[in-house]
């Protein structure tokens, strides 16, 4: 959406998308210095929320745009403005990430690594998590739980790819995420004893 000629063709294909009842994910994923100015990229990530069922957005994201300190009152900005949005999804870095489906809000904490390289593509493999979810889940009828369970997932996967250079050719699969996460439930375990 940063340049003309690929807004006309983004703003193209989301109107097939919607009409073709698509279920359509947005992560604005504001990169400033590619825009020719921050107000050009609002006006840009308004319209594409017009679109969207799910929104993933990072922390500074979101204040940015509802210009709310508050990541709730933030969501609540943008439902207010978005009703069709069913889930959002604020991710926090280091603080962890955030769902919010309805009246519920659940929130998980970062999974920390000390092994840390680079967090470029963090935001990507969470999103990406999420929406492998959703597509075998379902978005109808999420519980606390299955937002739980989701954003776990997404937060270990995230914690694996910073501890790569790169992003796409680097991304965990299934398992090594799962095998990550059952190595934090023994450090927890051993820790209890």
């Amino acid at each position: 959406m940063t340049h003309e000629g690929v807004r006309r063709a983004t703003q193209r294909a989301l109107e097939i998308a919607a009409r073709s009842n698509v279920l359509i994910s947005f992560d604005p994923n504001l990169r400033p210095p590619l825009w020719n100015s921050l107000e050009e990229a609002k006006e840009q990530v308004l319209y594409g929320l017009q679109y969207c069922k799910i929104l993933k957005i990072s922390d500074n994201e979101i204040q940015w745009l509802t210009e709310r300190e508050d990541f709730t009152q933030g969501v609540n900005w943008i439902r207010e403005r978005y009703p069709q949005i069913q889930l959002i999804l604020v991710s926090m870095g280091k603080n962890g990430s955030r769902a919010y489906y309805g009246d519920i809000m659940a929130e998980v904490p970062a999974r920390i690594t000390e092994k840390t390289v680079e967090t470029t593509g963090a935001g990507d493999t969470f999103c990406g998590c999420v929406l492998h979810y959703i597509l075998e889940n379902g978005l109808d009828g999420l519980s606390e739980e299955n937002l739980r369970s989701m954003l776990e997932f997404a937060n270990a996967a995230a914690s694996v790819i910073t501890t790569r250079k790169g992003a796409l050719r680097v991304m965990p699969d299934k398992e090594e995420i799962r095998e990550v996460m059952r190595g934090a439930l023994l450090e927890v375990s051993l820790q209890n004893i």
